[in-house]
């Protein structure tokens, strides 16, 4: 047993060399190094922080879906790799005083498929990937089990998407919620019991499962809208979406501002709905491919009827209804004999007034004068884009198909 006197004196020598070392430490600092007794522990904390910082290995941030969602991609090529099927169990069933069971292999289960989804709330190919592997079967077990099948694999495209294989057009997902199987999942394969037969009371056989499909895809974008408003750079489409709609385009004085399709939904008495889309502006040679060219041309193919926003301030704007017309027209026959509207932009400018004259005259038919900025005369607007999505219900059901619903 150790004597209390003895303890003591242990502890006293403890604490003695612990406060020895305490003064060496601090008379070895200078001044102006020395810690405050307040301070001390956040600094420390801090120094501890920065330190953990120091020790993280530099790399490259991988982009969040949020980030990648910002940019807008309307072709993507896509490989998609149905799932495998599981293999088939060979075994045979054992059980007390029953030494014969016969074969008990199950099969494995199939491979799942990929399915392209529409979904409403997906703008741009930017989300999908450009490989995609379905999920696996699992392979038999024995006592008669079969492997799970492989779960589907849903891929989230948006309205409008068209799916090629090798040029040709295999599906087109125009509506809310069309499926279109991508690639098939394999069959599973077999165990020894389905080979069973009374020729044959004792088989070994089992088959393994089959690959999946796989499968080389082209995805395209051609954007869905009752309306397409077209015309040139800095002819005012986008500030004219912002006045009708709750869409937030880029708008600026420079050119070629708008760099991608904007959806801008007009909202109607009774719940109706008419779908506007802002297409980036079209120049002179836009068919052979200058300016933003044709990539953006595929997106008016879809639009119902059309909107040609004419800048009522330039010198003879009429040329710029018929240069428009032109490039359509040379792009796909028949594109510019859609039903249409001309909308005379920035009226608030006072050489546009001269020339809105000129430009009814030359084209001899009703123009729209109206300014974006001012929100002057946007009510004749609204008005006639509504009768021209009346008709082209009425045409559609007159056909005996459903017109596009927003």
């Amino acid at each position: 047993m150790t004597p209390a006197r003895l303890f003591s004196a242990r502890l006293r020598t403890v604490f003695e060399d612990v406060g020895h070392w305490a003064l060496s430490t601090r008379a070895g600092l200078k001044p102006s190094r020395r810690l405050p007794q307040q301070a001390s522990p956040r600094l420390l904390s801090a120094g501890r922080a920065d330190h953990a910082k120091r020790q993280e290995l530099p790399g490259k941030k991988p982009l969040s879906e949020k980030k990648l969602k910002r940019y807008f991609v309307d072709c993507r090529r896509v490989l998609v790799c149905g799932g495998n099927g599981g293999a088939g169990a060979s075994c045979f069933h054992s059980e007390p005083r029953k030494e014969f069971g016969g074969p008990d292999g199950g099969d494995g289960g199939n491979g799942g498929h990929v399915i392209l989804r529409v979904d409403q709330h997906v703008k741009s190919l930017s989300s999908v990937l450009s490989r995609y592997q379905g999920f696996s079967g699992e392979d038999g077990g024995s006592k008669n089990c079969f492997g799970r099948s492989g779960a589907v694999l849903y891929v989230q495209v948006p309205v409008g998407t068209l799916v090629k294989e090798g040029g040709r057009v295999v599906a087109d997902l125009s509506r809310v919620g069309d499926e279109y199987i991508a690639a098939l999942g394999g069959a599973g394969g077999k165990g020894n019991r389905f080979f069973l037969a009374n020729d044959n009371r004792a088989p070994v056989t089992c088959t393994p499962g089959q690959p999946g499909q796989q499968r080389v895809l082209h995805l395209e974008l051609k954007t869905v809208a009752h309306a397409g408003m077209v015309g040139f750079p800095n002819a005012g489409k986008s500030s004219l979406l912002r006045a009708i709609s709750n869409a937030r385009p880029a708008v600026a004085s420079y050119p070629f501002t708008t760099l991608k399709p904007h959806v801008g939904i007009v909202h109607y008495e009774g719940h109706q709905q008419i779908a506007v889309a802002d297409i980036p502006g079209i120049i002179r040679g836009a068919h052979r491919n200058r300016g933003l060219g044709s990539a953006f041309l595929r997106h008016i193919e879809r639009c119902r009827f059309l909107l040609f926003v004419v800048d009522l301030s330039q010198p003879e704007p009429w040329t710029q209804v018929d240069d428009l017309k032109y490039e359509l027209e040379m792009y796909e026959e028949g594109l510019s004999e859609r039903p249409h509207a001309i909308i005379a932009n920035k009226i608030d400018l006072p050489e546009a007034r001269a020339n809105l004259s000129q430009l009814r005259d030359h084209l001899g038919r009703e123009v729209i004068a109206l300014s974006a900025l001012t929100g002057e005369n946007l009510e004749q607007l609204l008005l006639h884009l509504k009768v021209l999505h009346d008709a082209y219900v009425e045409a559609e059901l007159g056909k005996g198909r459903q017109p596009l619903r927003w």
